[in-house]
Parts: structure tokens; sequence; C-alpha cells
């Protein structure tokens, strides 16, 4: 496995994503509550390290 190159740009509630390729997805988060364009998961932030994720299936 070797170095990846991981960006991120946050503008507001809105963050870009971008990989060695290029732009990558885009991510709203509100608070402890996210949505990723790629996963599209919805996410919450629990206290410490946990976090609840909610994937929706791909039709």
């Amino acid at each position: 496995m070797g170095i990846m190159f991981r960006k991120r740009k946050r503008y507001g509630p809105l963050i870009l994503n971008f990989t060695e390729n290029g732009f990558s997805s885009w991510t709203i988060k509100v608070g402890r509550w996210s949505w990723n364009s790629r996963a599209r998961a919805h996410r919450v932030d629990l206290p410490g390290p946990l976090s609840w994720k909610q994937d929706k299936p791909r039709t």
C-alpha cells in the first residue's frame, strides 16, 4: 500500500473532497449531522470516537 493524497476544501457547511485524481465528492455538514455525495450516507457524530451511519440503498 502506497501513500495516498487527500485534500479537503471547506466553504461553510460545504466540504469538497479531492484525491490525486482530482475532485472526488462533496459533503454537507451541519452540526453533528453530515451527508456525503459519494457514499450517499447520512452520518451523525456521537460522543467520543463513535458515529452512526445510515447508508442509502442504490437503485
